[in-house]
């Protein structure tokens, strides 16, 4: 079975062996026809403390790890630069 993944940046990493994601998406209204865009937050689980505020990251859906932790850092693509994501 798929697992869903998501790319998103880091914008937390106060808890120990866990990051906060801010994942981006777009889509046009469907009255206004305007670009809009939302911004979703999720927990992942980083299991050896490697990700830092700014990366740009795969998290990975996975099991319940807890009360609000459903989700795993796969990889980390790089940093964020000056331009857009």
């Amino acid at each position: 079975m798929a697992r869903n993944e998501r790319i998103g940046t880091v914008v937390s990493n106060k808890m120990n062996k866990t990051v906060v994601v801010a994942v981006e998406s777009r889509y046009s209204h469907p009255l206004y026809k305007k670009v809009v865009k939302t911004v979703k937050k999720y927990k992942a689980h980083d299991e050896e403390n490697k990700c830092q505020v700014g990366d740009i990251v795969i998290i990975k859906e996975t099991r319940p790890l807890s009360k609000e932790k459903r989700w795993m850092v796969e990889s980390i693509i790089g940093k964020e630069g000056r331009g857009r994501v």
